[in-house]
């Protein structure tokens, strides 16, 4: 089993910046890709970002050149750090492994909620 702890959100003005961590309990966190979600009000969850076991990092479109996601596996956690943040980031933020993945257990963290304000 793994459990999904999310932290580090809270309340910035726009191009500020904020980093997000998720703290993984499990013993498999070193053999998935990681992946940070985000549903805003009254919309569906997105991927934003995922990163491989190997540090190979993808990004939605909306988020490129402004999020990086890394992870330290040995202290199985991945981050999100966000820079240059827009009101549109508003959302709760939550990590997850691929939805389509063997390790998917259909359950979700408490998320981290994120507000931009202009």
């Amino acid at each position: 089993q793994v459990q999904l702890v999310e932290s580090g959100g809270g309340l910035v003005q726009a191009g500020g910046s904020l980093r997000l961590s998720c703290a993984a309990s499990g013993r498999i966190f070193s053999l998935n890709t990681m992946g940070w979600y985000r549903q805003a009000p009254g919309k569906q969850r997105e991927l934003v970002a995922d990163i491989t076991t190997s540090g190979s990092a993808n990004y939605a479109d909306s988020v490129k050149g402004r999020f990086t996601i890394s992870r330290d596996n040995a202290k199985n956690t991945v981050y999100l750090q966000m820079s240059n943040l827009k009101p549109e980031d508003t959302a709760v933020y939550y990590c997850n492994v691929p939805l389509g993945s063997i390790y998917y257990s259909g359950k979700w963290g408490q998320g981290t909620r994120v507000t931009v304000s202009s």
